[in-house]
C-alpha cells in the first residue's frame, strides 16, 4: 500500500474533504469496528449524521441540524453551519485524523478502507493540522495516487518476463527429452 498524496478535485459539494498531508479519517462499521479512509466524500443519512459516501458514520460522531445553511469546514477540521435565527455559526463538532507509525501496514478491507494491524501500529488520534497530521481541505477529494503509466509498463515488463520463462521451460523440456529419447 502506498499512501503517498494523491491529487485533489474539486467537487462542489461543502461536505467533502481531502486529507492535504498525513492521516485518515476514522469510520464506524456496522460491526462497531472502527476503520480508517482517505476518502473524504460525505453527505448527511436520514438521522442526520456526517457519513462518508458508503454509509459509514464518521467518528467522532457529527450531527447536522435539518435546516442547517452554510456549512463551513476549518483546515483544522471544525465543522460549523448557520442556523435560521442565528447571527452567528453554531459549531457542530470536529473531524478528527489519525495517524499510524506504519500506515503500509494496515490491512485493507475493500471501499477505500483500512483497519489496524500489528505492523501498522496503534493509531495516534488528533485535530487536522497538529502533532505532524494533515489539513481538511473542504469542498474537495483527493484522487487516486496511481500512476497509470507507470503500472501499464510495469504490467508489460512483467508478462514479457513471463514469456521468457515459458519459452525457457518449454526449451528445457525438449532437451530433457531428447537426452531421454537418445540415451
Amino acid at each position: 500500500k502506498l499512501f503517498t498524496q494523491g491529487n485533489i478535485q474539486q467537487t462542489g459539494n461543502v461536505l467533502d474533504v481531502a486529507i492535504e498531508g498525513r492521516g485518515f479519517l476514522q469510520v464506524l462499521l456496522p460491526d462497531g469496528t472502527i476503520s480508517y479512509t482517505r476518502d473524504g466524500t460525505m453527505q448527511v443519512d436520514s438521522q442526520g449524521q456526517l457519513v462518508t459516501s458508503n454509509g459509514y458514520v464518521v467518528q467522532p460522531a457529527i450531527s447536522l441540524p435539518v435546516d442547517a445553511q452554510s456549512v463551513s469546514i476549518g483546515v483544522d477540521g471544525v465543522i460549523s453551519a448557520l442556523t435560521p435565527g442565528s447571527a452567528a455559526p453554531t459549531q457542530l463538532g470536529q473531524l478528527q485524523l489519525a495517524d499510524f507509525v506504519n500506515p503500509a501496514g494496515l490491512q485493507a478491507i475493500g471501499k477505500n478502507l483500512f483497519i489496524e494491524s500489528a505492523a501498522s501500529g496503534n493509531p495516534q488520534e488528533g485535530i487536522p493540522g497538529s502533532n505532524g497530521l494533515g489539513t481538511v481541505l473542504q469542498g474537495f477529494v483527493e484522487s487516486s495516487n496511481v500512476n497509470v503509466v507507470e503500472e501499464l509498463v510495469g504490467m508489460i515488463e512483467t508478462q514479457r518476463a513471463y514469456e521468457m520463462n515459458s519459452k525457457a521451460i518449454a526449451t528445457t523440456d525438449q532437451m530433457l527429452q531428447y537426452v531421454a529419447n537418445n540415451l
